[in-house]
């Protein structure tokens, strides 16, 4: 795949200064509108998850009239309910050295400094405000005996900052979100629309202007017109078929926003979570996850012997190797997810795997149980020892749990500056659809605290400063109308190919593919023969996908073919990107690039920027952003 380089970028919006006083800067610097010019303005945000969901509602409370956008048929279905293990807020409740410059520091270095300190510090900042905002929501955050909320520690830190909802924390949170949302449907501030699809973005005078949707119910193709559209639809992790993610979860409105002009930032960086119930056979469609907070109790291990097939509780203590408590003393379990995944590779490459294809490893919590009581751990996992038990047939209380690696969030997305805006004025994205707070690896439990941290009050600052200058006049109708023909003109195609395979089948073998290739390991070979098979596989899917149905009705095949499309097109940048990028930082792992123990190696020399992609039809444009580093320190990550 050839590309060219463009002229480097920079984020013109971060105030200069000391990091702790730029977000209270670019506060006051911002332009206010006033209440009855916001009557007059409208916005666009698509998805309902904890990012679009918190920022539609947060818009419609400061008075703009606001659409929003859903596939789902209500928009509690976000895949933000899927959430379990916590949000991170720099509380520091438990007295134990937490703040927020620590969580500052905490997440440039989880993210193997290919984040920006001004998003980061913001983001830590934020976060205290959010735990408030849920709490007055109602949201039932875990609470000590002394009625205070209660904390856990999540990987990557040495701290107790995580408030949780046992397992359901995204569900919880999402809720909250959901109330205030529904509250501003009401009040007549936010209209909603339930399964409609974003299938284009309307460009009008070089400014995002509206959408073009599909009615999923009916297959009626809508358009509509905004001062500016807000993207919340999530990552792209599906695009490895097998992932955490709900079967819907979809590229699609940020590839077409990507096909309109708006840079796509870091593609390659995708997270592999170490805590999965391993897959099981050919059949499956998903996999799931087990929170990462269960290795505060559980602990990780595999047999010291290889091809050992016997029953755990039949190996003793000596012949059992907690492999992340060895190998990385001051952290242990408790390590950052790219970390603890690789880890799990490695022993199970080693022939010391567990189960069927010897493809996982012990999540064990027999001291646990000894140490707290079986019903202190019940009251602190229990939901997700039931999913465990009904998913696998096996009681987690009584036999270690079986986990391994799986494919499960995205940190690359559209690229934006300061302001949460791409390069398209007008265009804002927040939570995991844009690149801007984890660098090449998310710490866990950091996934909530961003979507809320954007959406109720990042975004809300940001998106009057621009609103200020609105409204903005009539738009283009021959824009809308282009747009709208493009839309028409791909679901034309898709259904007039009428060949013998299945969109899904296509979906499963590009997903194969990039796990193979472009996975949890990434070598130059690997990925050079990514690239010479997407572009056949994705010319074997226009000539032969069989699209059955009409796009005047419910059709979900249609929906599939055109999210599988742009799943092949993405899956053809990040590949790309990932052979570019001749390093290893984070979830992105170069085997050529690793020290001596085995760890990823960085090249902050050539290699610490920002890749945002320019679309362009004769073959993407590479715009590099320098990333500089006044307040932490690069190093070589450790967690020893």
């Amino acid at each position: 795949m050839k590309y060219t380089e463009g002229p480097e970028i920079r984020d013109t919006k971060a105030p200069s200064g000391p990091v702790e006083e730029r977000w209270e800067k670019r506060k006051f610097g911002a332009k206010l509108v006033n209440p009855a010019n916001k009557r007059k303005l409208n916005v666009i945000v698509i998805g309902t998850g904890l990012a679009g969901g918190s920022a539609a509602a947060t818009l419609g409370e400061l008075g703009y009239n606001v659409k929003s956008f859903c596939y789902q048929d209500t928009p509690r279905r976000a895949h933000s309910i899927a959430a379990q293990g916590g949000i991170n807020a720099a509380k520091n409740y438990r007295g134990d050295g937490d703040s927020i410059y620590r969580l500052f520091y905490d997440t440039v270095k989880g993210g193997d400094f290919r984040a920006r300190e001004s998003n980061v510090y913001r983001l830590a900042q934020v976060s205290v405000n959010i735990i408030d905002q849920a709490v007055a929501q109602g949201v039932p955050f875990a609470r000590e005996y002394g009625g205070l909320l209660d904390t856990r520690s999540f990987g990557g830190a040495q701290v107790s900052r995580t408030f949780y909802a046992r397992g359901q924390t995204g569900q919880q949170l999402l809720l909250g979100a959901y109330q205030a949302l529904e509250r501003q449907i009401a009040a007549g501030t936010v209209e909603m629309h339930t399964r409609h699809e974003m299938l284009d973005l309307i460009i009008s005078d070089g400014r995002a202007r509206g959408v073009i949707v599909r009615d999923m119910v009916s297959g009626e193709i809508e358009r509509h017109l905004a001062d500016a559209v807000v993207l919340a639809s999530g990552g792209y992790g599906n695009v490895f078929f097998l992932s955490t993610n709900a079967k819907g979860c979809n590229t699609t409105a940020i590839w077409r926003a990507h096909e309109r002009g708006a840079y796509f930032a870091n593609p390659c960086y995708t997270q592999i979570h170490p805590t999965c119930i391993p897959v099981s056979g050919e059949y499956q469609s998903k996999l799931t996850l087990m929170s990462e907070s269960l290795r505060n109790d559980g602990r990780v291990w595999v047999p010291l012997r290889k091809n050992d097939d016997r029953a755990p509780g039949d190996i003793p203590e000596e012949e059992r190797d907690y492999y992340l408590e060895r190998i990385y003393p001051a952290f242990g379990n408790l390590v950052p997810r790219d970390i603890a995944s690789r880890a799990a590779k490695n022993v199970c490459d080693e022939g010391r795997g567990v189960g069927p294809g010897g493809l996982g490893v012990y999540l064990d919590f027999r001291d646990a149980i000894n140490r707290l009581g079986r019903d202190a751990v019940e009251k602190k996992y229990g939901n997700l020892f039931e999913m465990y038990e009904r998913i696998t047939g096996e009681n987690p209380y009584d036999v270690p749990m079986r986990i391994y690696p799986a494919v499960h969030y995205t940190m690359g997305g559209l690229w934006v500056d300061y302001d949460l805006q791409s390069s398209i004025p007008g265009l804002f994205v927040v939570g995991e659809a844009n690149f801007s707070d984890h660098g090449a690896n998310r710490l866990g439990a950091s996934a909530l605290m961003q979507g809320l941290a954007d959406g109720y009050f990042v975004l809300p600052t940001t998106l009057g400063d621009y609103l200020a200058a609105g409204p903005f006049g009539d738009v283009d109708e021959e824009a809308v109308a282009e747009a709208e023909i493009r839309v028409r003109n791909k679901i034309d195609r898709l259904l007039s190919v009428n060949g013998t395979r299945t969109p899904d089948s296509f979906h499963r073998e590009l997903g194969k593919l990039m796990w193979d290739y472009c996975g949890m390991e990434r070598t130059e070979e690997s990925l050079r023969k990514a690239l010479e098979r997407i572009p056949e596989l994705r010319a074997e899917f226009w000539q032969n996908v069989k699209v059955s149905g009409t796009a005047e009705e419910l059709n979900q095949v249609l929906e599939k073919a055109g999210r599988v499309a742009d799943f092949f097109d993405l899956a053809e940048l990040m590949c790309l990107d990932a052979l570019i990028r001749t390093e290893s930082c984070g979830g992105h792992f170069r085997a050529e690039s690793q020290d001596a123990d085995g760890e990823a190696l960085r090249d902050d020399e050539n290699f610490a920027h920002v890749s945002a992609w320019e679309f362009s039809p004769d073959g993407p444009v590479l715009h590099k952003e320098a990333l500089e580093y006044e307040y932490v320190k690069m190093t070589q990550r450790s967690y020893k």
